[in-house]
């Protein structure tokens, strides 16, 4: 296991969650971000922020 900056996972899941949609940009972004959730192990905090970021850009 490698220490990385706190918000690295978070910087991680918008940049995977990003190319996702550009990739199918019919996918759920809640799916979306439940899956980046358990890919980066972030919290329900994390969860809740970019449900928001995500939607302010649509």
């Amino acid at each position: 296991m490698t220490i990385q900056p706190e918000g690295e996972d978070l910087r991680k899941a918008t940049k995977w969650i990003s190319d996702e949609r550009l990739d199918n940009p019919g996918a759920s972004l809640t799916n979306l971000v439940e899956q980046a959730c358990a890919k980066f192990d972030l919290s329900p905090k994390d969860a809740e922020f970019l449900l928001r970021f995500f939607a302010k850009k649509d």
